[in-house]
């Protein structure tokens, strides 16, 4: 990957900075994606979309897009563009960027009218006959680039998507946003004749229909996997453009803490928010949740009642996952988009691609969690306090810790939880609080675990054990035996720990919670021994095996 000039002086990380001349002139450090902007620019199509989450580098790459356009040569010397390249010709280039908040359709106008005078008074253009609206400035400025400089003008939008996204809480202010933006996107595809090349970038993929109406001509690559490194860093990257920083650092961890994005390509990215600040710090931090907690979600997801046991290993269609609008949001989806769930798998399903979401690591997974029960409430030192103690029970497989735990757990939730809750008395209710604790430190959590007979509630590694968990919930203390019996066999019958089994423990789990209690009444925990009979053995249906497991409660 492309590193830059000057490789005989130290370079500097460049935590923040978006200007590809600062990082190229300074003697930064540079991933070179200019082989994937290449491909993009090279062929027939000219009008394109990416959406990527906050602070993964959509910003760089826009302004590497708008030097490589207005020919700075110098700057791309020693990347992969370089000698293919056409040096001699130069674009004017309008670059657009909404990073701020707009409380109504006249303040982006007002933001858009600004930037555009800007670019106009450099290019020595006059635009103020054209009209007060910024739409009909854009229309003129665009027309009149072209005539000026014989060349077709390059149109580059930045956070396309933030006039919407910051006042999604005010569904009306959201819509009058989104339909200014319509109409003034549409002026884009009316100068189609004086534009040489379009690239949109945002969080957000809000549909056509609802948003790029005017400007349908765009392709979203977003989910294309020959661009699916466009931002974000790869293992390789780390390894060739950021190995002199890399020593004293635990490169499994680094991937442990920060790897695991996915859009399709092959590749399991870092955002770059995260390494630049490693790289820097020295320590391992949740450096990109923290830059912008996401209260947002989780005040739709407490909205919603939204199940949380859905969230990770849940799974959701293409069509579902890629586009959405104000009032119709798939919370999943927004999910995804805005980084904290990404692509585990994908399969078809008759005329359907059904994707697999997962956290993309432990800085998510853990951050996330922490600051969804915090905002329910629950203090996070308390949080992590408990999950610590939790953590603690499942080493030393102490169940009647374990059962102590959660119902100090339970025993803790708000009132105001249950208020028009339809998830409250149910399983997932429970089973959703112990996934988000244990996943506040950074366990192995999964709800909904597939085999080959059924779902197990939930499955927990730690330790190099394995917790296989089923539960029931009564509405009597007289029916506890007989449920704690029934989730206990289902496990057992189902063989929901069948594919467990092998040189780990695994530690079969049956809870039954009181819906009048709203707590947990009791816990059985049946423990198989580690195999160590011929594999023969092992071909055994699990159900059999385990007439020998030891039942601690």
């Amino acid at each position: 990957m492309g590193e830059g000039q000057q490789d005989n002086q130290r370079k500097f990380i460049p935590t923040g900075i978006q200007n590809f001349r600062k990082i190229r002139e300074g003697n930064g450090y540079y991933v070179d994606k200019t082989s994937l902007i290449q491909q993009l620019t090279g062929g027939l199509e000219s009008h394109y979309f990416l959406s990527r989450p906050r602070r993964f580098g959509k910003s760089l790459l826009l302004d590497t897009l708008h030097e490589l356009f207005a020919g700075e040569e110098e700057l791309f010397r020693g990347l992969a563009i370089h000698d293919s390249w056409d040096w001699s010709v130069s674009h004017p280039v309008v670059h657009l960027s909404f990073d701020d908040q707009y409380n109504s359709p006249e303040e982006i106008d007002q933001h858009i009218h600004d930037k555009l005078k800007g670019i106009a008074e450099e290019a020595g253009i006059d635009i103020r006959d054209t009209g007060s609206k910024a739409s009909q400035r854009l229309e003129v400025l665009i027309r009149r680039l072209h005539q000026n400089t014989g060349q077709q003008v390059v149109v580059l939008v930045d956070e396309y998507d933030k006039p919407i996204l910051e006042v999604l809480d005010k569904p009306e202010l959201a819509r009058a946003n989104r339909d200014y933006l319509r109409g003034f996107y549409g002026i884009i595809k009316g100068s189609a004749e004086h534009v040489r090349f379009v690239f949109v970038t945002g969080i957000t993929m809000f549909s056509k229909v609802s948003l790029f109406s005017g400007l349908n001509n765009l392709r979203d690559i977003s989910l294309n996997p020959r661009y699916a490194s466009i931002c974000g860093f790869t293992d390789e990257d780390l390894d060739t453009v950021f190995g002199p920083e890399l020593e004293g650092l635990d490169r499994e961890e680094i991937r442990r803490w920060y790897n695991g994005y996915s859009w399709l390509g092959g590749h399991q990215l870092y955002n770059p928010w995260d390494i630049l600040n490693l790289l820097v710090e020295r320590q391992f931090e949740s450096y990109w949740f923290e830059s912008g907690t996401p209260n947002y979600l989780y005040r739709l997801i407490r909205e919603r009642n939204f199940p949380l046991i859905e969230f990770d290993g849940g799974t959701i269609e293409r069509r579902q996952l890629t586009q959405f609008d104000v009032g119709n949001i798939d919370l999943r989806a927004l999910m995804f988009q805005s980084g904290y769930l990404t692509i585990g798998e994908q399969r078809r399903d008759g005329p359907d691609t059904i994707y697999t979401l997962k956290h993309p690591n432990l800085e998510v997974s853990a951050s996330f969690n922490v600051g969804l029960l915090a905002y329910m409430g629950r203090d996070a030192g308390d949080v992590r306090r408990d999950a610590r103690a939790v953590l603690k029970c499942l080493e030393s497989k102490n169940f009647d810790g374990l059962a102590g735990w959660l119902r100090t757990v339970y025993a803790a939730i708000p009132h105001d939880w249950y208020r028009n809750n339809l998830n409250a008395e149910a399983e997932g209710h429970y089973l959703s609080l112990l996934i988000t604790h244990l996943r506040a430190v950074g366990a192995v959590a999964r709800g909904e675990d597939a085999s080959n007979r059924g779902r197990s509630d939930v499955v927990v590694e730690h330790a190099g054990e394995v917790f296989v968990i089923e539960a029931k919930v009564v509405a009597s203390e007289h029916e506890v035996g007989k449920a704690l019996g029934a989730a206990m066999e289902q496990i057992r019958k189902r063989g929901y720990a069948e594919k467990y089994l092998g040189e780990r423990g695994v530690h079969l789990v049956a809870m039954v919670f009181g819906s009048g209690d709203r707590n947990l009444l009791d816990l059985r925990a049946e423990s198989v021994p580690v195999l160590s009979a011929p594999r023969a053995n092992r071909d055994i249906p699990v159900w059999r095996r385990l007439r020998n497991v030891v039942t601690m409660r």
